[in-house]
C-alpha cells in the first residue's frame, strides 16, 4: 500500500493540484489508495464502490477530496457525473460493515522504527477500538493539506467572463478568502486516529460531514454577496461557465439527469446482511430487538437521502447549487446521526466475541464480491489502468478548462 501511494504516478498527481481539478483523476487516486493494500480483489467491483469509480472510504478517511467535490459542483455543476452526489446510504453501510480489517488499515499508519510488538499493538488497538497515529502524508493530502492550492478559485477565468468593476473584484477577493477558510475547516476534520469499530467509523463520518457543512456556511454569504453585485448580463456569463461544462459532460456520457442518477443511487442500496449477523453474532432476544431498531434506522436514513436528491435536473446558478449542497449535507448528517444512535445501542449490548464477529462481516462480504477465480485478474487489470497515469493526465490536460 505504501509503495502504491508513494509511486511516482500517485504521489506526483497528489502534489499537482492542476491534475486534482479533474473528478476522474481524483477517483483514480482514491481507488488506488482504497484498494492498494488488498491482495484478494476485495471491493474492486463490490458493494461499496461509487458509480463513477471512486470510493467513499480510503482507509480511515471518509470522503477524500471533499473540498474539491464541493467546489466543482458549486462552480461547474457537472450534473449526473458529479462525484459529490455519489455519496449516500452505501457509504453509511460501508461505515458499519467496513471492508477493512486491522491488517488492511495498518498500511495507512506511519511506519515506526523499533520498539514494541506488533501483536501487542494490535491487541491494544482492538481493545481501545482505535489506535493513535497521525495520518500519513497521502491521507492528509486527500483531506486538503495544500490549502492555498485547493482553495484557489479560478479568479482569472471568472474575471475574464464577467469583467468585474472594483466593488465586484473586492467581493470576489472576499469569496476567495472565505474559500481558503473553508478548506482549512475541512482539512481540520482529517482523521488523526484510525477507527477500528463501527461506532467509531460513524463518529468519523459525522465529524467529517459536520466540517463540510461548516465550510459551506463560510462560503454561502460571500458567494451570495458577490453574485448579487453582478448585472444580469454578468450573471448569465458566469452561469454559462457551469452550463457549458454540464452540457459537455452530458454529451459525452449520455447518462441520466442528476435527479434520476442521485435517486437511483439511494434506491439501489445494499441489502442488510441479516443472515450473516444471525449466523455469526447469534444475538439474544434483547440484542435482536436492538438490531431491528438499527435496521429500521438505516432504512430511515436511506429514505432521508433519497428525498434530499435535487428535484431539478439542472441548477443553473452557483448560489443555487451551493444551497443544494447544503441541503444534501444536512440530510447526510441527520442520516448518519440516526444510524449512529441506533448502532451505539446495539453495539453496546454485544459481548467482545460478538463484536469481533460483527466487525468481520464487511470484510467477508467484500471478499465475496468477486466471482471465484477472477479476483486477481481483475485487480491486475484495474491497477494497470490506475497506474497508467501519464496517458490519463495528458488526456485530461488536453481537455483542461483552466
Amino acid at each position: 500500500m505504501r509503495n502504491a501511494l508513494n509511486s511516482r504516478a500517485v504521489a506526483g498527481a497528489l502534489h499537482n493540484p492542476a491534475n486534482l481539478r479533474f473528478p476522474n483523476a481524483r477517483a483514480q487516486i482514491a481507488a488506488t489508495a482504497a484498494t492498494a493494500g488488498w491482495h484478494d480483489g476485495r471491493g474492486e467491483s463490490g458493494w461499496w464502490r461509487h458509480r463513477h469509480g471512486g470510493f467513499g472510504w480510503v482507509g480511515p478517511l471518509f470522503w477524500p477530496f471533499a473540498y474539491y467535490d464541493l467546489y466543482d459542483y458549486t462552480l461547474w455543476g457537472y450534473g449526473s457525473d458529479d462525484p459529490f452526489w455519489d455519496y449516500g446510504y452505501n457509504d453509511i453501510y460501508a461505515g458499519i460493515f467496513s471492508p477493512y480489517g486491522y491488517d488492511d488499515l495498518a498500511g495507512y499508519w506511519p511506519q515506526q522504527g523499533g520498539g514494541g510488538s506488533p501483536l501487542n499493538a494490535r491487541a491494544e488497538a482492538r481493545e481501545s477500538g482505535r489506535t493513535k497515529a497521525v495520518a500519513p502524508e497521502q491521507i492528509a493530502q486527500m483531506c486538503g493539506e495544500d490549502r492555498s492550492d485547493i482553495a484557489g478559485l479560478p479568479i482569472d477565468q471568472i474575471q475574464a467572463a464577467i469583467a468585474p468593476n472594483d466593488a465586484q473584484r473586492a467581493a470576489l477577493d472576499a469569496l476567495a478568502d472565505a474559500s481558503a477558510k473553508a478548506a482549512e475547516t475541512i482539512k481540520a476534520a482529517c482523521p488523526t486516529q484510525i477507527a477500528l469499530t463501527a461506532p467509531a467509523r460513524l463518529a468519523a463520518m459525522q465529524q467529517r460531514i459536520a466540517a463540510m457543512i461548516e465550510a459551506v456556511d463560510a462560503v454561502r454569504l460571500p458567494l451570495q454577496k458577490f453574485y448579487d453585485l453582478l448585472s444580469d448580463e454578468q450573471k448569465a456569463r458566469l452561469n454559462a461557465l457551469g452550463q457549458d461544462q454540464a452540457r459537455t459532460n452530458a454529451a459525452k456520457t449520455g447518462k441520466a439527469s442528476l435527479a434520476e442518477s442521485c435517486s437511483a443511487a439511494q434506491t439501489n442500496v445494499t441489502a442488510w446482511p441479516s443472515a450473516e449477523i444471525g449466523a455469526k453474532v447469534h444475538p439474544t432476544d434483547a440484542q435482536r430487538a436492538s438490531l431491528t431498531a438499527l435496521q429500521d434506522a438505516t432504512a430511515k436514513a436511506a429514505e432521508m437521502l433519497k428525498t434530499s436528491c435535487p428535484a431539478n435536473e439542472e441548477i443553473i446558478t452557483p448560489t443555487g447549487r451551493l444551497d443544494a449542497v447544503h441541503k444534501r449535507l444536512a440530510a447526510m448528517l441527520q442520516a448518519v446521526k440516526t444510524v449512529h444512535s441506533a448502532l451505539d445501542d446495539f453495539y453496546g449490548r454485544l459481548s467482545d466475541e460478538q463484536k469481533a464477529q460483527f466487525e468481520a462481516i464487511g470484510q467477508r462480504r467484500s471478499a465475496e464480491a468477486e466471482p471465484p477465480g477472477t479476483a486477481r485478474t481483475h485487480v491486475a487489470h484495474v491497477r494497470h489502468h490506475y497506474f497508467g497515469y501519464g496517458g490519463i493526465i495528458r488526456r485530461f490536460m488536453s481537455m483542461a478548462r483552466w
